[in-house]
């Protein structure tokens, strides 16, 4: 899976839509992953109840993770590969997405720290 640029704020509007592939934690601990041009009205979508059948069972409490995608079917490409992946890989991500994110609002992220991330 190609690295890609992981993005920490909520995406600025523009007259070009950039998609996201992103992962939402539910209530039972499980993570959906989707594509979306703005992952965080699609979390707010899923905490109501619109969209995914995923949340039928389990609400949805949290994105987790991002990655701004180059075009739609960019997106869609890296939504099945993470979709593949085991779910420990999966977690891992998460907790490297969280750790960049953690560094970055201390003020001591370095210029590209949420450039890429690791090869797992």
């Amino acid at each position: 899976m190609p690295a890609h640029n992981t993005e920490h704020s909520t995406p600025a509007p523009s007259t070009e839509k950039s998609w996201w592939v992103y992962m939402v934690r539910a209530a039972n601990g499980h993570v959906y992953t989707g594509i979306s041009t703005d992952p965080q009205r699609r979390l707010v979508q899923h905490q109501r109840g619109k969209g995914a059948r995923f949340f039928n069972r389990s609400p949805a409490i949290a994105l987790v993770w991002q990655a701004r995608c180059v075009d739609h079917s960019d997106a869609l490409r890296q939504e099945r590969a993470i979709k593949a992946l085991a779910k420990v890989t999966k977690e891992r991500l998460i907790s490297q997405f969280n750790a960049e994110l953690s560094t970055s609002a201390s003020g001591c992220a370095a210029p590209d720290a949420g450039a890429k991330l690791e090869p797992l």
